[in-house]
């Protein structure tokens, strides 16, 4: 229902002062008044002197009013001016509010809202229909509010913003918070001192209004803002965002139910926490949300861990740890000592190894022995063929070398045999101070290498020596007067066997054997001088040929 300004009158005026002629909107001359027609005294007025005499009648009379009613039907052209409906059960009101008016109007008007709306009362010449222009819109009373509150939350829930499967975990602890707070307010005070008690944090306030008008756009944009920053960037990307106000009415709070604030929520990618009034205060971010706070400093300590209960967590863990590792290793142990008593003796261990090692030690001095024997009797044989008197002493020689070597051969290697001998009971008793078993089988396989190895460097000497008897058989068979044999000459020895080197010291019928170089024959001498004579004789027979004498018979 309009009605004018309480307190407020205006002055009557005079005819003809502030209205047209014959119009007086307080007297009996107003248009439509009942008076008698009188057409000569009427004056006569055009379509718009008399629509501007109303509206000018209509904004002295209403120039400020409230006005409660329901919104009816709203409209937003692109202008930006917004037109609407005021209506209660018995007449409709149209209103309209300017662009320049939109933004500082504290709540938005929507259908079916009731609500007191200040402004003028003015009329549209162009349709004859008078409206009032909203300067001011405030919801007519908590319950209205509270019905819009519901009206939208289940809008929101039908479209699945309230979902739990939408909600982020919290990170663990986050390197950068970041606060959609007011920065003078004490809200960021109490989340900064909160933080510092509990685990110090790099922490970004995005500054923004919680109450009036603009509210619900600055906290959109800040939570929009802080999902634009890259992650590596100059400014860091937060990893929780906390958007935090302190306590008041339902109309204080109310930039936390708008629409724009609760997308803004919804589609942010970053863990968000909703701090906004005290514990028995709720708004539509609170179901948005990833998670809810009662209040800004129970966010902050729902943001990061307590650092002191942290350092005692990791203390007691790696005391676990450490007692863990213990009693690990004293089970080991003990298992060790259990399979190192199961184990054999070492001397039950070494035994079969150093009989081996006394068996092939005395096959090895029968070896050497019957060697030597061969190789010497394999050499006897060689210089029985060989020509005593060139070849005595040589052979001789490397007889004493070769029985040097083979007196020295068999100490050396009963020595080596003793040396080896006195290492391995060294190893012996070394490996009856241990206490580990695999150590015991690892000495054990050295002494068998041992052995091994023994084994071996008596044969390579043994081959080695065979070598150097070889190579000098070879010499004496290159020496040895045979090959002369091969090239065609023969071995003249007397009957006692002795070489016969001047053919002087034969005379006829002289028995000579001839050693060739396969096979012997024997001769008998024809003649009666050497070959000297022989051969000067045929030399000087040309010369002084004698004279024939005759045959005395």
């Amino acid at each position: 229902m309009a009605t004018p300004r309480a307190g407020r009158k205006r002055p009557a005026k005079p005819d003809g002062e502030g209205a047209a002629p014959g119009l007086n909107p307080g007297g009996s001359d107003a248009p439509g008044a009942s008076q008698p027609a009188s057409n000569g005294n009427l004056h006569e007025f055009s379509v718009s002197e008399l629509s501007g005499a109303i509206k000018r009648a209509m904004e002295d009379g209403f120039s400020y009013v409230r006005v409660r009613g329901e919104i009816g039907r709203v409209s937003r052209p692109a202008s930006g001016h917004v037109y609407l409906d005021l209506k209660d059960d018995k007449s409709v009101l149209a209103g309209v509010i300017w662009r320049s008016g939109v933004g500082r109007l504290k709540m938005a008007p929507e259908q079916g809202l009731e609500v007191i709306a200040s402004g003028r009362i003015t009329t549209f010449p162009g349709q004859s229909k008078y409206q009032i222009v909203i300067e001011q819109m405030e919801p007519a009373g908590a319950g209205a509010l509270m019905a819009l509150l519901e009206a939208r939350r289940k809008a929101f829930a039908e479209e699945g913003l309230f979902a739990e499967d939408r909600k982020q975990p919290l990170p663990y602890l986050p390197d950068v918070i970041g606060v959609v707070t007011s920065p003078s307010g004490a809200v960021i005070r109490d989340i900064l001192h909160r933080l510092a008690d509990r685990f110090p944090r790099h922490v970004l306030v995005w500054p923004a209004l919680v109450q009036g008008e603009k509210a619900a756009e600055q906290v959109a944009a800040g939570i929009q803002g802080f999902n634009a920053l890259a992650a590596g960037g100059p400014v860091p990307r937060p990893d929780v965002v906390i958007v935090a106000r302190g306590g008041g009415s339902l109309e204080d709070l109310w930039p936390f139910n708008e629409e724009i604030v609760v997308r803004a929520v919804a589609a942010s990618a970053i863990p968000l926490i909703s701090a906004v009034g005290h514990e028995t205060d709720t708004t539509l971010i609170d179901f948005v949300s990833d998670r809810r706070a009662p209040t800004p400093t129970a966010a902050a300590e729902m943001a990061v861990p307590v650092r002191a209960d942290l350092t005692a967590q990791a203390a007691d863990l790696a005391r676990r740890l450490e007692g863990a590792r213990r009693r690990d290793m004293d089970r080991r142990r003990e298992q060790v000592l259990g399979l190192g008593r199961g184990l054999p003796r070492a001397d039950d261990l070494l035994a079969m190894s150093r009989q081996r090692l006394d068996a092939a030690a005395n096959r090895l001095m029968v070896a050497m022995r019957n060697d030597v024997r061969s190789h010497r009797a394999r050499l006897q044989l060689a210089g029985r063929v060989l020509e005593p008197a060139r070849l005595a002493r040589h052979r001789a020689e490397e007889a004493r070398r070769f029985a040097v070597t083979a007196g020295r051969l068999p100490r050396a290697f009963i020595r080596s045999a003793e040396t080896r001998r006195a290492r391995l009971d060294q190893a012996e008793n070394r490996l009856a101070g241990l206490r580990l078993g695999h150590r015991v089988v690892e000495e054990h396989r050295q002494a068998e290498q041992l052995a091994q190895r023994l084994t071996g460097a008596v044969g390579a000497r043994l081959r080695s020596a065979h070598e150097r008897l070889v190579a000098k058989t070879g010499l004496l068979d290159a020496l040895s007067y045979r090959r002369t044999l091969e090239r065609g000459y023969a071995l003249v020895t007397d009957a006692r066997g002795e070489i016969v080197r001047d053919a002087a010291t034969l005379t006829r019928g002289d028995a000579v054997t001839l050693e060739l170089a396969k096979g012997r024959r024997t001769a008998r001498i024809e003649d009666d001088e050497g070959v000297g004579s022989a051969g000067s004789r045929k030399k000087s027979s040309p010369k002084t040929k004698p004279a024939r004498q005759g045959d005395l018979f």
